[in-house]
């Protein structure tokens, strides 16, 4: 098993695709589907840990999986805020950007404080 859950040379599940692509909802819609994939096999990859340790395998081959393991979930995690920058927040600047109301920055500020808060929960 590689580090990032497979093959893939990048560091996230993320598809490129142009933001006008996705579809309204979340910003992971337009990359569900890789999204998916990679969670997929990052479950596989830890059914294997388990038989591992069922198995009574070499301790240090069973952490070599675990890194493995978060560094798939690290890259999961990092595409999935960098998606939520890239549409949430953006989406949120803009319509601040356009509104004569305060309602517009209130929600700008909503959506920097969830990014703030989970970058916060991605570095513990």
């Amino acid at each position: 098993m590689s580090a990032d859950g497979g093959t893939s040379t990048t560091t996230s599940a993320r598809v490129n695709t142009p933001a006008t692509a996705q579809s309204s909802g979340h910003g992971y819609t337009a990359d569900k589907d890789a999204y998916l994939r990679r969670l997929r096999r990052i479950e596989g990859q830890v059914r294997g840990i388990v038989r591992m340790v069922e198995d009574h395998k070499y301790c240090i081959d069973i952490l070599t999986q675990v890194a493995a393991v978060n560094s798939a979930m690290h890259a999961v995690s990092l595409g999935l805020l960098e998606d939520h920058l890239r549409h949430c927040v953006v989406d949120a600047a803009h319509a601040a950007a356009t509104s004569d109301s305060s309602e517009g920055v209130d929600t700008l500020d909503l959506k920097i404080k969830e990014a703030t808060q989970a970058i916060g929960r991605l570095l513990r």
